[in-house]
């Protein structure tokens, strides 16, 4: 039977297994990161965030992940990363995630320091979760930087808070795209808990605007406050400010879309407050 032959010390003093010469090591055991990219405002990555994906040499990048974002992983890397758009959108043709977490496993597994960039945060609607079990039940090392979600970024674009003292103890944030084959989401349920005093988010909602609209006026007055942000933080941000009982015509008439969150609740009463926060250059609309 073979066995590892024990470390001798070389002529600096540093004892390294036998037939490892100075210079060399062992390979380095397989990593994968997972970096929040968020909304797209470059300005708002983590630092961690960049240090990250300036270590890559593979960049697996949603679809979500703004072009300015990615310049900024790229600048001043003399060999650049290998880049590969694994786009997921719901509603469009996608990257299937079962592609997505083989690659990654891979990839790492042979030696490439992989960097999974997602839109926002990772671990919120980012399907992280999968990813991370899926690395880690392969032997990956797995390291994850947090980015700012879309919910944040329009609240901050819209210039109110998602809590506040006197109109919101809490924040609900839900998906109006669920999984396909489960079970929609019961609105009338969100709405009575939205009515005791929670701002409502909601991703990936206008497809669903009509039915959501509908399911949230039974437990919601339709003056309830209710905005939109379409992009936030990017160029091209649009938004509009409107109420529960207006918000799907609010959204047609503007020619509002994807990608966009939708904020409902109290923390928007101050709609003249809203108008003066908006950058001119960002069109925001009040909707009676």
């Amino acid at each position: 039977m073979s066995t590892t032959p024990p470390p001798s010390a070389g002529p600096d003093g540093v004892a390294r297994p036998r037939g490892v010469a100075k210079g060399r090591s062992r390979r380095a055991a397989p990593w994968c990161a997972l970096v929040g990219a968020g909304p797209g405002d470059p300005e708002l990555l983590t630092l961690k965030a960049l240090r990250l994906m300036r270590r890559a040499t593979l960049l697996l990048v949603d679809d979500l992940v703004s072009d300015a974002v990615l310049a900024l992983a790229l600048q001043g890397r003399g060999r650049p990363p290998r880049v590969v758009m694994v786009g997921k959108r719901g509603g469009c043709t996608s990257t299937p995630q079962a592609f997505i977490e083989r690659l990654m496993v891979a990839e790492a597994l042979a030696g490439e320091r992989v960097v999974r960039i997602k839109g926002g945060d990772p671990f919120l609607f980012g399907r992280g979760g999968e990813e991370v079990q899926a690395l880690r039940q392969a032997g990956v090392t797995v390291e994850v930087a947090s980015g700012i979600t879309a919910a944040v970024a329009a609240s901050a674009a819209l210039g109110v808070p998602l809590t506040h003292r006197d109109h919101a103890h809490g924040v609900m944030l839900v998906t109006g795209h669920p999984k396909p084959g489960a079970a929609a989401l019961h609105w009338p349920t969100l709405a009575a808990a939205a009515a005791q005093g929670l701002t409502l988010v909601v991703y990936m909602g206008v497809a669903r605007l009509g039915e959501l609209q509908a399911g949230l006026l039974q437990g919601l007055p339709a003056h309830t406050p209710a905005a939109i942000v379409q992009h936030a933080s990017l160029p091209q941000q649009r938004s509009a400010v409107t109420t529960l009982g207006t918000l799907a015509q609010t959204v047609t008439d503007q020619g509002l879309g994807s990608p966009a969150v939708l904020i409902i609740g109290d923390v928007l009463q101050g709609l003249a407050a809203l108008a003066q926060a908006q950058p001119q250059h960002r069109p925001h609309t009040l909707a009676a």
